[in-house]
């Protein structure tokens, strides 16, 4: 930031994983996708979810902050699907463990709204994208909620994250508030207002907790709305507040996805690393 003569950084994005500048990885996309579109963009790679001044090191940012656990759903990457501990992070710096906490998303949007109260907070990657809707957790072995709800993020941006990222920058930048951001495509926000009218309702939360085949209807809803040109919005209720998830984003174009492979990737991993052999 010093260098660039930046005082303050637009989005600060946070990754469970080591950063590595590259397109295999999620956050190199998108922290590339908005500085294309001129915005500001810090990444704080794992940081120490036990500190939170680890947090604070690039600031508070003007717009909003960005989560993702990383290239892979935190506890698979922590534990074997017989519930071991995996002495690997292929995702950390020299392969070691310790690096992240388990269900990463949440711990780290909980630490950045006690670090920076009232600052907008989008999360993204797989981790949320798989439990978006209350799902099953095999760790817990019960029915969890929406991970934007045990979150309490703004915003939740599903699959590829691209378009919608830069229509949230937009909106943000516009002066739009984060609770006025809606119906943009591959997002996903808190509900408590009337079911829209070309929404589709799901089971509830209770109703899938209690009922497995109200979990399995709900599933095959889902499954036949990830269309992005026939999708609908769904609305689940989880008591007193729901979640709606906006249609699936449409895919990008030859000249898009050449667009983006083509920023100016370095193309391998952050030279902090190379105490840890790369």
């Amino acid at each position: 930031m010093d260098k660039r003569g930046w005082k303050e950084l637009d989005f600060l994005f946070i990754t469970g994983d080591a950063y590595v500048d590259h397109p295999s990885f999620g956050v190199a996309i998108i922290s590339r996708v908005l500085e294309k579109h001129g915005y500001k963009v810090g990444v704080i790679a794992q940081p120490n979810w036990r500190d939170l001044e680890s947090f604070r090191i690039l600031g508070r940012p003007r717009l909003a902050c960005l989560i993702t656990g990383g290239n892979l759903d935190s506890m698979v990457n922590h534990y074997t699907a017989a519930k071991k501990r995996r002495k690997k992070d292929v995702y950390s710096p020299g392969g070691k463990g310790g690096f992240r906490p388990d269900r990463a998303t949440i711990v780290y949007a909980n630490k950045v709204r006690e670090a920076f109260p009232g600052c907008p907070v989008i999360i993204g990657g797989i981790e949320s994208s798989l439990r978006r809707f209350a799902h099953y957790d095999f760790w817990d072995n019960k029915v969890r909620r929406s991970i934007l709800l045990d979150s309490q993020a703004d915003i939740l941006v599903f699959g590829m994250g691209e378009k919608p990222i830069v229509e949230i920058a937009q909106a943000l930048k516009d002066g739009n508030s984060v609770k006025e951001i809606r119906g943009i495509r591959g997002t996903m926000i808190p509900w408590q207002e009337a079911l829209p009218e070309d929404a589709i309702e799901l089971p509830s939360f209770s109703e899938v907790v209690n009922d497995k085949r109200k979990y399995a209807e709900s599933f095959w809803m889902q499954y036949n709305q990830q269309d992005p040109f026939y999708g609908k919005p769904m609305v689940q209720n989880h008591g007193r507040k729901g979640v709606i998830q906006f249609p699936p984003t449409f895919p990008l174009n030859t000249s898009e996805m050449d667009a983006i492979y083509a920023l100016p990737y370095v193309g391998t991993y952050h030279p902090s690393y190379e105490k840890y052999g790369g």
